[in-house]
């Protein structure tokens, strides 16, 4: 046997192979160089608020820019007059009630309720359906004198009335959101799930529920951000009460009726506000992108 036809027959080599990673063209470059650019714009304006509620008050107008060293620190200070002016810990603890219990009420609710307009094919679950994807194209100012007129008459203008609200408002991003991956669940699942002796509501909570944990998470997150800091809603059902005030609230009474106001004690408050939702935020963000692509699946 020659050289040549041995080389020829000679098995092909068994070590691990890689695959070559795809070439990065220049337009891939500018892409990745504009999404730094544009991160690092949205990062700005929460390294300015950490910056300024270490500042003294007076010196925030001056140089808002500016690191605070020397006599513009005023450490603390700011943190400490924010919490004894404005009673934010009872702030917090509304907010906290109000965020928990709406996220929880959306989370549960709007997943059943996508679960049965999907499985349920009829010309009447079709029609909810639309009208809930019309709900996210409505402005909220078409409906909201009407809503504060309505919350009024029914008594919602407390904390508990305030979940209801939210229900409604975020109801309809969380339906197309579920809708979107319940298409994607095979019936077969459930079919077993049946042939085994569970009931309708036995093979939801047991079988189908476990699958929607990731675009339940999305939700949630989606939701609890958007009650955490919401301002409009609160203030034109709850308005001043003082009982009820939540964190939006809270931190813009800190502006006195004459105008002026403590700028130092507003960027302290508005970093304590922060906090809870990023963190919840990083906590959860692996599932955000998870459950939008799962809920953007067209059955």
């Amino acid at each position: 046997m020659s050289a040549t036809t041995a080389t020829q027959t000679a098995p092909a080599s068994s070590g691990p192979t890689t695959a070559p990673r795809p070439h990065q063209g220049p337009g891939g470059n500018i892409l990745v160089a504009v999404l730094a650019v544009l991160s690092l714009i949205w990062v700005i304006p929460l390294v300015f608020i950490l910056i300024n509620s270490f500042k003294g008050k007076f010196y925030i107008s001056d140089s808002p820019f500016a690191l605070p060293t020397g006599e513009t620190f005023a450490g603390l200070d700011n943190y400490a007059t924010g919490l004894a002016l404005s009673g934010f810990a009872r702030a917090i603890g509304w907010s906290l009630f109000v965020t928990v219990g709406s996220v929880t009420v959306i989370v549960l609710l709007t997943a059943m309720t996508a679960y049965f307009i999907t499985r349920v094919k009829t010309w009447w679950t079709s029609l909810i359906y639309y009208l809930f994807a019309f709900s996210m194209i409505a402005p909220f100012q078409l409906v909201m004198f009407p809503t504060v007129k309505i919350a009024d008459l029914l008594g919602l203008a407390t904390p508990w009335g305030m979940i209801v609200l939210y229900l409604g408002f975020g109801g309809g991003l969380s339906v197309f959101l579920f809708a979107g991956f319940v298409r994607s669940i095979p019936l077969e699942i459930e079919e077993a799930a049946y042939m085994d002796g569970c009931s309708p509501l036995q093979s939801y909570f047991r079988v189908v529920m476990p699958l929607l944990r990731p675009t339940a998470v999305t939700v949630a997150i989606l939701n609890a951000m958007w009650v955490w800091n919401d301002f409009l809603l609160p203030n034109l059902v709850i308005g001043q009460d003082e009982r009820y005030r939540t964190i939006p609230i809270v931190i813009q009474s800190l502006i006195g009726s004459n105008g002026n106001r403590d700028m130092g004690a507003q960027m302290a408050m508005l970093v304590l506000a922060i906090i809870p939702i990023v963190a919840f935020y990083l906590f959860g963000q692996k599932h955000i992108i998870e459950g939008v692509a799962a809920g953007a699946v067209k059955g």
